[in-house]
């Protein structure tokens, strides 16, 4: 049978990250695109679990590093990218993964 992702009427947002490693790390220049159903333009940005950007654009340049999600009318909050600044960072490609998988590992310093 036909098994819906999200209950009835309600619509999950996306937070992309480009280029599409995770975890993501500042000195590769991230952009953060949320993605959704509602009002395009309406975006609010959390930033650390705290509201920090409301009625924002729908993309931007992270600066900053830190855990973001996104929020548009009528939509779930998205899930949390982490954009790291460490200077070694073992990265997976920004899919959603299943147990067994084959994965390209980047170790990357």
């Amino acid at each position: 049978g036909w098994c819906p992702l999200s209950p009835a009427g309600v619509q999950t947002t996306q937070l992309l990250v480009e280029p599409p490693w995770m975890p993501a790390v500042l000195w590769d220049q991230v952009t953060l695109t949320c993605q959704g159903s509602g009002t395009r333009g309406a975006t609010t940005w959390y930033k650390d679990r705290q509201r920090w950007w409301q009625e924002g654009p729908d993309q931007f340049l992270v600066t900053e590093s830190g855990t973001y999600m996104c929020d548009r009318p009528d939509t779930r909050l998205s899930p949390t990218v982490s954009v790291l600044n460490d200077r070694l960072v073992l990265q997976v490609p920004a899919l959603a993964l299943l147990e067994g998988d084959k994965v390209t590992l980047c170790c990357r310093a």
